[in-house]
């Protein structure tokens, strides 16, 4: 969380004051983050036309507009962060990768606890949460490819390829998250869930549906990748700890192995290749990476609040 001294002040942005203290609290409430939730659920749903459908696009742009006040927020809070990052392909990649231990919420002890300590009802709980804040890898990768150069969009291809399990539905990631919660009798529902899970996949649907924050989502993409398998190796070692059966753990287990060959790829094709052809890029591939890293560090936070560690 940013200090009080970067929340006091007002920045300006396209003639218009924000208060960061106003939006730190929207950031933060949970009326907000569920409100949001539900319209990301509406927008991004298939649907049929609509004889009100200019009253739902005046409500969709006042929404939109908020979502873009608190993406602005989030960004703004960071911004020194960026000063540094290099432009040069190989130095830049270098410095992505060094997230993987230096990054926010890395190495966090929430992970070793649900590996060695955490009960029944607390693993529920939490992949409850997880369920909530997982906003669909396979389709915001869909979403972010679009007109992106050649090389990183047949890498996304490829990504998403995977993520539907190479087109048989049994090995689909998706379904697979689906079955270990059907194993453990667990049910997400937004009004369950913490205000911070909320706005993981909220801060990842705005990045992926907002074409100017294009890079912005791929460098929050590659970054969940990247330090996935670590974390999750932990959640696969508490589930089989707990009795649950490596069928329903698949989605897991295959996300410890699988992830790692993912992130080499896609550090490589995507963001390497990007940074490459546009070096201006780089902070903002950057940038993606520490929004995603900061808010799961809030979510791990929250989570171990809740267990009491």
């Amino acid at each position: 969380m940013p200090d009080d001294g970067v929340l006091s002040q007002n920045y300006i942005q396209d003639g218009r004051s924000f208060n960061l203290r106003v939006h730190e609290a929207r950031a933060y409430g949970a009326e907000w983050q569920r409100t949001l939730a539900h319209f990301n659920s509406q927008r991004l749903r298939p649907s049929l036309p609509t004889f009100d459908w200019r009253t739902q696009l005046e409500h969709d742009t006042d929404l939109r507009l908020h979502e873009g006040e608190w993406v602005e927020y989030e960004r703004f809070a960071i911004a020194k962060s960026l000063d540094a990052v290099p432009r040069d392909p190989d130095t830049f990649l270098e410095g992505f990768e060094a997230l993987r231990e230096s990054g926010p919420g890395q190495n966090d002890r929430l992970f070793p606890y649900l590996a060695q300590d955490a009960t029944f009802p607390q693993m529920c709980w939490f992949i409850a949460q997880e369920m909530a804040g997982e906003a669909g890898f396979d389709d915001l990768v869909a979403l972010t490819q679009i007109k992106l150069s050649t090389q990183a969009k047949l890498e996304l291809a490829r990504n998403y390829w995977d993520e539907m399990g190479r087109g048989h539905e049994e090995a689909m990631h998706g379904p697979m998250l689906e079955r270990i919660a059907a194993a453990l009798g667990v049910q997400s529902a937004i009004g369950d869930t913490v205000p911070e899970s909320l706005a993981l996949a909220n801060m990842m649907v705005a990045l992926a549906t907002n074409r100017r924050y294009a890079f912005q989502s791929l460098g929050a993409l590659g970054v969940i990748e990247m330090t996935s398998p670590t974390r999750v190796g932990f959640v696969d070692r508490g589930l089989a700890r707990l009795g649950v059966a490596p069928r329903a753990r698949q989605y897991y287990k295959i996300h410890a192995t699988l992830d790692v060959k993912h992130s080499a790829a896609w550090n490589r094709e995507v963001l390497r290749s990007i940074v490459t052809l546009d070096p201006s890029a780089a902070p903002a591939l950057f940038e993606g990476a520490l929004l995603r890293l900061r808010l799961g560090q809030r979510c791990y936070e929250r989570y171990r609040r809740e267990f009491g560690i």
